[in-house]
């Protein structure tokens, strides 16, 4: 498989992304911030173009497939107005369980294309029984002891519950029209036990607590890993939760453990992720107090 599609985002979508999963970074949401920035101006959230790549999924391998994981990695910003193209590729395919290549670019008014998030994902295709994954192991590594305030072992986490009306936010912005996040039997066809909650609103969680909290404001996301071990529903309480395992000063890079729980205790969402510090809008620490 090798397709794709078209997209350009304005600052619209951003912000109503940001209401949708409660991260109002300002190098998203405020320009004036934002033009002061290495950005030079405000630039998409990562679980933005996440749920850009989920339409693609959906649209091209039919309703019901159910991600796994995903990686995704940001060598370039998305900025207003940017000409996106979305693109699968497939890498692996076996008992129907595939291996894609997930990317976007930006292509300019001289069809020069720029690649601004790319990544790969495991996932079942519609007529495959969705098997379980393991959950990830995280640990620390060697690095800095500090860095603007930060130590490695520093945490945060935040409670929310996701409403239909969240998931029928999700739909609308997207475009993704997966009847798994809309529909309770179609969602019970595919073995849960009703809708399940989008995986770029369990991924968006994190985007909340590392861009408003933990690195905090002005943080840039490089890199996230994400592996989804059950499925989340509308209405239970889900618990996010980050913490530093790594300081880079020499890059000003800040490597997290990242996951998210149901209130029985189920890991719905796992992962890693790195992020770059520079426009922190408090490099004081103060805001960690």
């Amino acid at each position: 498989m090798n397709s794709s599609y078209q997209r350009v985002l304005l600052q619209g979508d951003f912000d109503r992304f940001a209401r949708l999963s409660h991260d109002d970074n300002p190098i998203h949401c405020d320009p004036a911030f934002a033009a002061k920035s290495h950005f030079g101006a405000t630039v998409a959230h990562g679980m933005m173009l996440y749920s850009c790549i989920c339409k693609a999924l959906t649209e091209q391998l039919g309703p019901g497939v159910v991600q796994l994981e995903q990686t995704l990695m940001f060598p370039n910003a998305t900025y207003v107005g940017d000409r996106l193209w979305i693109e699968l590729r497939t890498e692996t395919e076996e008992a129907g369980i595939l291996g894609l290549i997930t990317e976007i670019k930006k292509v300019g008014a001289d069809e020069t294309a720029l690649v601004t998030t790319t990544g790969r994902c495991r996932l079942v295709t519609p007529a495959v029984r969705v098997p379980g994954v393991p959950a990830m192991s995280h640990s620390m590594e060697s690095g800095d002891a500090a860095l603007y305030g930060l130590r490695p072992g520093m945490s945060a986490s935040s409670t929310r519950d996701f409403s239909q009306a969240d998931l029928d936010e999700y739909g609308d912005l997207s475009g993704d029209r997966n009847p798994i996040f809309r529909d309770d039997s179609e969602a019970r066809h595919r073995g849960f036990a009703g809708r399940i909650v989008p995986w770029p609103l369990l991924a968006g969680m994190f985007s909340d607590l590392l861009g408003t909290r933990l690195p905090g404001r002005g943080t840039g996301w490089m890199k996230q890993q994400l592996r989804y071990p059950s499925a989340a529903y509308p209405g239970e309480a889900l618990t996010a939760s980050v913490s530093i395992t790594r300081l880079r000063n020499d890059k000003e890079l800040v490597n997290l453990a990242t996951v998210v729980r149901a209130a029985d205790g189920r890991i719905v969402c796992d992962g890693e992720a790195l992020v770059l510090v520079r426009n922190l809008e408090d490099k004081t620490g103060r805001h960690l107090s």
